[in-house]
C-alpha cells in the first residue's frame, strides 16, 4: 500500500505536503477533493469519514492511519523517512525554522484561507476590500520573515537545502502572487523563493502541475 494524499490543487496546505513528499522522494497517490465545486466536496459525508474536520490535506499512511494538518504531516514525514531531512542540523536552527514556518501557518494562512475569504464575501464585503484584507496579513507576516531571513547566510531560509520554513514560504508566496500582492519589499524572501522554484521537487508540487488542476485557470 502506498501513501495517499487527499489534496486540492490550489490548497496552500496541501501544496506544502506535496513539496515535502517530493523532497523526501516518496511515491504517493493523489485523491482530489474539490473545495469549491458542488458546494465543496470536503463537506460531503464520504470525505468527512476520512477527515472529520473537512479540510485538506489528509495523508493516509501505508498501514491505513490518517494524519491531518499539514505541519503534523510534515513532522511525520521527517520521522518516517529522516533522509533527506527537511529540518536544519542543529537545535537552534531547527527552532528558528519551525518558528518561521509557524509565522506562515499560524499567523498568515488562517486569516487568508478560503473559508475566511468566503465568509467575508457572505458578510457583504466587496472584492477590493477582501483583497486589502488579504494583502494586509501577508505584509504583517512577511515583514518579520524578511528581517529574520536577511540575517542568515544560508542559501535557503535556515540551511543550504530547503527545509520546512522554505516549504511554507513558497506556498504562501504562490498565493501572494495569485492575489497580486506586491513583494518588492521582500528581496530576501523573493530570492529564497527563486532558489526553490528551480528545483524539480517544487516545480512538480506546484498547483498548475496537479492532476485536478483545470486546463484553463480562473
Amino acid at each position: 500500500m502506498t501513501l495517499t494524499l487527499y489534496s486540492y490543487w490550489r490548497s496552500t496546505a496541501a501544496y506544502r505536503v506535496r513539496i515535502a513528499l517530493n523532497l523526501k522522494g516518496l511515491d504517493y497517490e493523489t485523491k482530489a477533493v474539490h473545495l469549491v465545486k458542488n458546494g465543496g466536496e470536503q463537506h460531503q459525508a464520504g470525505y468527512r469519514e476520512v477527515n472529520p474536520q473537512g479540510l485538506v490535506p489528509s495523508l493516509v499512511t501505508e498501514d491505513g492511519h490518517v494524519i491531518t494538518q499539514s505541519m503534523a504531516i510534515l513532522e511525520y514525514l521527517e520521522e518516517y523517512q529522516p533522509a533527506p531531512s527537511i529540518l536544519p542540523e542543529d537545535a537552534i536552527s531547527r527552532a528558528h525554522c519551525r518558528a518561521a514556518a509557524q509565522t506562515v501557518v499560524s499567523d498568515i494562512h488562517p486569516l487568508d484561507n478560503l473559508r475566511v475569504l468566503q465568509y467575508l464575501k457572505k458578510q457583504g464585503w466587496q472584492q477590493d476590500r477582501v483583497d486589502t484584507w488579504y494583502a494586509h496579513w501577508i505584509h504583517e507576516g512577511f515583514k518579520a520573515l524578511e528581517q529574520q531571513a536577511s540575517s542568515g547566510k544560508t542559501q535557503f531560509m535556515h540551511a543550504d537545502y530547503p527545509c520546512i520554513s522554505d516549504i511554507c514560504l513558497v506556498a504562501q508566496i504562490y498565493n501572494a502572487n495569485r492575489f497580486q500582492v506586491p513583494l518588492n519589499a521582500y528581496p530576501r524572501l523573493t530570492e529564497i523563493y527563486q532558489h526553490c522554484m528551480v528545483l524539480d521537487e517544487f516545480i512538480k508540487a506546484s498547483p498548475e502541475q496537479q492532476p485536478d488542476a483545470p486546463e484553463v485557470l480562473a
